[in-house]
């Protein structure tokens, strides 16, 4: 492992800390791009936005975008990815795979492609229901 790969755990961890800046990442799920102007109603300041926004840049944790005066930021789910694998290998147990596709993948995707999954099974059996789901634990 790289110097640089022990680190994104570190540092990432250390933003995560934050209830601001985990309040800024949960906004940030939710849309693509988030505008500067979304994040003025938290219980804080501008300056310590704007603080709270570079710690996250700093650890890789968001992205950003600037268009004239405006400021956007983005969630950067490849090192969330990342951290999330660096924290299983410290501790190997069974993850969850659902249909071939790693346990990261966006929720809602993966439910659509287990339930489809499941039903074309279920349909070559002659056993198909609603809700069936099928997950599969590797190593």
């Amino acid at each position: 492992m790289t110097e640089a790969q022990e680190q994104l755990p570190v540092e990432a961890c250390k933003a995560l800390a934050d209830p601001v800046r985990w309040a800024i990442l949960s906004r940030a799920s939710g849309a693509d791009w988030v505008a500067c102007q979304e994040l003025d109603t938290l219980p804080v300041s501008k300056p310590t936005i704007s603080y709270h926004l570079k710690i996250l840049q700093q650890a890789g944790l968001i992205s950003l975008r600037k268009e004239g005066r405006n400021a956007y930021y983005s969630l950067e789910r490849e090192t969330l990815h990342q951290l999330v694998d660096a924290l299983w290998s410290l501790a190997p147990t069974p993850r969850p795979v659902i249909s071939g596709a790693p346990a990261h993948v966006n929720r809602r995707r993966r439910a659509r492609r287990a339930i489809a999954d499941v039903s074309g099974l279920a349909e070559q059996r002659g056993t198909a229901g609603e809700g069936d789901e099928a997950i599969v634990l590797t190593w």
